[in-house]
């Protein structure tokens, strides 16, 4: 299997968290206060997409309370369901237009066999993030952590993740947090496992949050 195939897990996860602890004094301080990052895995498939969607430019907290307003509306978070509901449906129970359409559309691509996310996650990097792209709605930071979380792909870094900025901004010492093009660049040194530098950051960013007795996880991001 290639290395992009390949699916970070328990194991190899904390053989990732070692190299980089031993590649990056900034990582490593991480660790030595918060241990190593949690896998924060998701399931793969429609639901966890309908999820990221919402997640977009709000809390983790907020997205959840409407994912679960979703579920008990349509009974089952599928591609049918959100089919059945329509850009109205899902506008009466509290989506933003946006988002309604955004859910529906990805639905509607699915049941139309435009979208097979069983064929992505079986695909390349290169191949599988094209056809997400594709979709209104899934910009760069949405497909980027679906990788990143469902696919669990082991070198993703998610462009535009504002909590990573802050997280970098904090651990590197920077003057001012760095911008889309800059994180970027900077979490090149953290290939091959940049989804595990990710992960070690996002633990910083909660520690943080958590002394500060503000521990929900970060503000996601938003598609650049």
């Amino acid at each position: 299997m290639s290395h992009q195939l390949r699916r970070l897990d328990s194991s190899t996860l904390l053989t990732a968290t070692r190299d980089l602890a031993r590649r990056d004094p900034d990582l490593r301080a991480i660790v030595r206060q918060f241990g190593p990052p949690p896998l924060w895995a998701r399931r793969p498939g429609f639901p966890t997409l309908v999820r990221i969607i919402l997640e977009q430019q709000v809390s983790l907290t907020s997205a959840q309370s409407m994912f679960n307003r979703l579920r008990r509306h349509a009974g089952a978070v599928t591609p049918a369901a959100v089919g059945a509901l329509g850009v109205r449906g899902l506008r009466a129970i509290g989506f933003t237009s946006q988002k309604a359409e955004y859910c529906h559309g990805l639905a509607e691509a699915i049941r139309g066999g435009e979208l097979d996310l069983a064929a992505i996650s079986r695909s390349s990097d290169e191949v599988g993030m094209s056809k997400l792209l594709a979709v209104r709605g899934l910009g760069p930071w949405s497909v980027d952590i679906y990788y990143l979380m469902a696919l669990r792909r082991p070198d993703v870094w998610p462009r535009g993740d504002l909590a990573l900025a802050t997280a970098v901004h904090r651990v590197k010492r920077l003057r001012a947090r760095p911008g889309h093009d800059s994180l970027a660049r900077l979490a090149e040194h953290w290939a091959p496992w940049r989804s595990v530098a990710a992960r070690i950051l996002w633990h910083h960013y909660l520690g943080a949050r958590l002394r500060q007795g503000t521990a929900a996880f970060p503000v996601d991001g938003e598609d650049p």
